[in-house]
């Protein structure tokens, strides 16, 4: 028999979390205003007094059971491989790649092609997805090392190391991120059978261009201008248009690891539009709980420099919305996100593994 509650608490759909090795399930929440903690069986949660979702403070972002760490690591070791160029690449762009690419790193990105393919197919099989996740983390780092340029974002700290251009040089970190674009490609190249490798390299080729991250990228550093500030309305207008650029520049690669993990597991139409809808809110979490690390968190936790946003008067969401509006936000697209997933299989590792990534992040610490 499960735990027994006082009054108060109300039966709503299952959070699932991961700690450890271990799997449990949130079955109450409260539905008034006191706190108070629930003890279950691997951890004790407290409720959120506005009545959201309880989330559960665990040390770790991601879930580290043994088969996330498997992931982790069979996809380190696979970025690894491809970056063991032939005697034509020249040693300083092969050291600067891998001083990026194999920086310490959570590797959500084709932790998430991977996850997803094993909900919509088996994990035995996972491998199959591989060339796929390889190529949005190459992708993700390219991305990354062009925005910490001078000419771009003006960063000296990623991932807890000075970023390429201050290890190396601002040519030196340009070429690296060419390279690593197209050695995405060149991996996706590797799926078979070649028209699904084609189907592949279309979806990440619109995620990546003009429309989507590189677009999303170009409005954020036209919105830091003062000509395009007076063009903006009131502050609802102003957080859609926010919103538009993060679901490009963050959310656009975050959706394609998803969706390239399904097409790979050959999924439903159903399933691909859940992924998509999943991502979609994952995405927004991601980038408010960033914005609200920008602030709230510790510089040698979360690896690069903070305060940044306030002291260039970029938008953000807690610029807006405050601390409490801009959780409360995060909240709102957690549970989204999670309600996005109803036509999985609740009780699959896959399945409680993505609730598990997107429940944990409003306690994000980098």
């Amino acid at each position: 028999m499960g735990p027994s509650f006082a009054s108060g608490f109300t039966r709503l759909p299952l959070f699932y979390f991961i700690e450890g090795n271990r799997v449990g399930q949130v079955l109450e929440r409260n539905c008034f205003g006191d706190r108070r903690s629930i003890q279950l069986n691997y951890a004790v949660i407290s409720p959120k007094a506005d009545g959201c979702s309880p989330r559960i403070s665990l040390p770790c972002q991601v879930p580290t059971n043994s088969h996330f760490k498997t992931l982790r690591q069979e996809i380190e070791s696979a970025l690894d491989s491809a970056t063991q160029f032939d005697v034509d690449c020249p040693d300083q762009l092969r050291q600067a790649i891998r001083y990026s690419l194999l920086a310490p790193g959570k590797r959500l990105r084709p932790a998430l092609v991977l996850i997803a393919y094993e909900l919509c197919k088996t994990p035995e099989y996972r491998q199959n997805a591989m060339p796929a996740a390889c190529a949005v983390e190459m992708v993700h780092a390219y991305s990354l090392i062009h925005d910490d340029l001078p000419a771009m974002d003006n960063d000296d700290l990623r991932r807890g190391q000075p970023t390429c251009h201050k290890k190396f040089d601002e040519a030196t970190a340009i070429l690296a991120g060419d390279a690593l674009l197209a050695l995405a490609f060149e991996m996706i190249g590797n799926l078979t059978p070649p028209e699904l490798a084609g189907r592949c390299c279309k979806e990440l080729a619109i995620a990546a261009g003009a429309c989507k991250l590189v677009g999303g990228q170009m409005d954020d550093m036209l919105r830091e201008k003062e000509e395009h500030r007076k063009q903006i309305g009131n502050t609802e207008s102003t957080i859609r248009m926010m919103e538009h650029v993060h679901h490009r520049k963050t959310g656009a690669l975050i959706r394609v690891s998803l969706k390239l993990g399904g097409m790979i597991a050959n999924a439903s139409e159903s399933q691909l539009n859940a992924l998509d809808d999943f991502g979609k809110h994952f995405g927004l979490a991601f980038q408010i709980t960033d914005d609200l690390l920008d602030v709230l968190g510790e510089e040698a936790t979360v690896g690069k420099r903070l305060r940044k946003d306030a002291e260039m008067d970029k938008w953000s969401y807690p610029h807006f919305l405050g601390i409490d509006g801009a959780k409360q936000a995060a909240e709102k697209a957690v549970n989204d996100a999670e309600n996005a997933l109803a036509v999985f299989d609740p009780n699959s590792l896959p399945m409680q593994m993505l609730l598990g990534l997107v429940g944990q992040l409003p306690n994000r610490t980098k």
